[in-house]
């Protein structure tokens, strides 16, 4: 952890008060350089370092890790978090059924209990595709295939949703 705080200014019962907490020291050395590396919808993939990276419900997650290299050198030892969307959670509401996305499951023999169009499977890019293009970058060790995906269901509120 590095000495950087942020304080959030708050008002309880006493006043105002600041909270605050350390933040994770983002610099790392690069091109013998000390830069700033700030990664927003990537992960971490130094040589040797593992990480999960989650597929849409359809799809495999791996387990892979950073390996040497001119291009992981300048991706900074980051890869993907995930596929990546192909539509908007809106857009997906609206192009596909509720019969599409559980007839996609069930020929990835994927159980479904809740989930709604919004993550439908359809709305994402195929995760080996998506990795196809990280080969210089990182190595996958290992496939995990989804039997069964329960997710908050159409009429229930989801906090995390962005």
């Amino acid at each position: 952890m590095g000495n950087y705080q942020v304080r959030f200014r708050g008002r309880g019962t006493a006043g105002p008060s600041w909270i605050g907490w350390p933040l994770p020291d983002w610099r790392e050395q690069h091109a013998g350089r000390t830069v700033w590396v700030v990664r927003k919808g990537a992960t971490p993939a130094f040589p040797g370092q593992q990480s999960f990276v989650g597929g849409s419900m359809g799809d495999d997650a791996v387990i892979l890790e950073g390996v040497a290299g001119a291009e992981a050198e300048a991706a900074l030892h980051s890869t993907v978090h995930g596929a990546g969307r192909v539509c908007s959670r809106r857009e997906a509401r609206r192009r596909f059924t509720r019969a599409e996305m559980e007839a996609w499951l069930r020929d990835c023999h994927v159980l479904l209990a809740g989930g709604d169009l919004d993550e439908s499977p359809m709305a994402y890019r195929r995760l080996p595709d998506v990795l196809a293009h990280h080969a210089g970058s990182v190595r996958v060790l290992h496939r995990l295939r989804p039997f069964a995906v329960a997710m908050a269901g159409p009429g229930e509120f989801d906090p995390f949703k962005d």
